[in-house]
């Protein structure tokens, strides 16, 4: 299959376009024929090498994790995903990043893709998605029938819409 690697830490001159074997999904795995691909300020911090203290990735690395296709296969216990099913969610890079033909992502990372979206929308969601969640129900604590007033919100991670578990929407 096809895939954009980082080869080095440093410019964009280290993402080559490879040939490289498909992955199969071990136990808990998920392997996705991409359809789109999210690009997020992450994937340009970890090309630069300025996580690697976080990420110990063994180079070359394919490279993105936002993404977006079909179910390919599944690995053994992974019930609720099943081939040919359209989903989104994200791949992780120490198994196959989002950059290639085929994605590698664990099984609880992968959701059924909604109906209301196209493949390059659904791809531009999920990491956005994690960030604004993690910053206001972790960071944050918030609470249903609490609010937020969010000043000058601006890109993909203040756009989401989020319904708290009273079920009511906010945005």
């Amino acid at each position: 299959m096809k895939a954009i690697r980082i080869h080095a830490y440093g410019g964009s001159e280290n993402l080559k376009f490879d040939e490289v074997p498909r992955p199969e999904p071990k136990s808990g795995e998920v392997l996705i024929q991409v359809y789109a691909a999210g690009v997020n300020p992450i994937d340009w911090k970890i090309r630069k090498g300025f996580l690697k203290q976080v990420y110990d990735y063994v180079l070359p690395v394919i490279a993105g994790a936002d993404v977006a296709g079909v179910v390919a296969s599944v690995g053994d216990g992974v019930t609720t995903l099943q081939p040919g099913q359209a989903v989104y969610g994200t791949a992780d890079m120490m198994l196959s990043g989002a950059y290639a033909e085929y994605a590698l992502g664990y099984a609880d990372a992968i959701a059924p893709m909604p109906k209301t979206l196209d493949y390059i929308h659904a791809a531009s969601v999920p990491i956005v998605a994690i960030t604004a969640w993690q910053s206001l129900f972790d960071g944050a604590n918030l609470q249903p029938g609490q609010s937020v007033l969010i000043h000058g919100g601006a890109g993909g991670v203040v756009a989401m819409r989020f319904s708290l578990p009273s079920g009511r929407a906010h945005e």
